[in-house]
């Protein structure tokens, strides 16, 4: 199994930065799409950011020219840097990867516990 453990959020005053890390551990082969997605009371989950393992980047237009993700793949560990935040940023920010348990097992997906972001106005 993937275990994934997320941390940075907080409490930050708009215009602030904050910056994320998730850490992946447990038995697994290796591990492909690394990702960021967040959730805004009474809305529903949003993509924010994605990495391939490749390092090529992809981030949500929301989010563009603010937020930068990035990957360690030695440390198995994806970041956001969160620069520039605004009240609407505000959400609870959830890392996502695709990894697979062994060389020969399907790609699966797996979801970390989330983190709180609150920007301030």
């Amino acid at each position: 199994q993937v275990q994934l453990v997320e941390s940075g959020g907080g409490l930050v005053q708009a215009g602030g930065s904050l910056r994320l890390s998730c850490a992946a551990s447990g038995s697994f082969f290796g591990i492909s799409i690394m990702a960021w997605y967040r959730q805004a009371p009474g809305k529903q989950r949003e993509f924010v950011a994605s990495i391939t393992v490749g390092s090529r980047p992809n981030h949500a237009d929301s989010v563009k020219g603010r937020f930068t993700i990035s990957r360690d793949n030695a440390k198995n560990t994806v970041y956001l840097q969160m620069n520039s935040l605004k009240p609407e940023d505000t959400a609870v920010y959830y890392c996502y990867v695709v990894a697979s348990l062994s060389r020969s097992a399907p790609l699966k997906d797996y979801w970390g516990q989330g983190t709180q972001v609150t920007v301030s106005s």
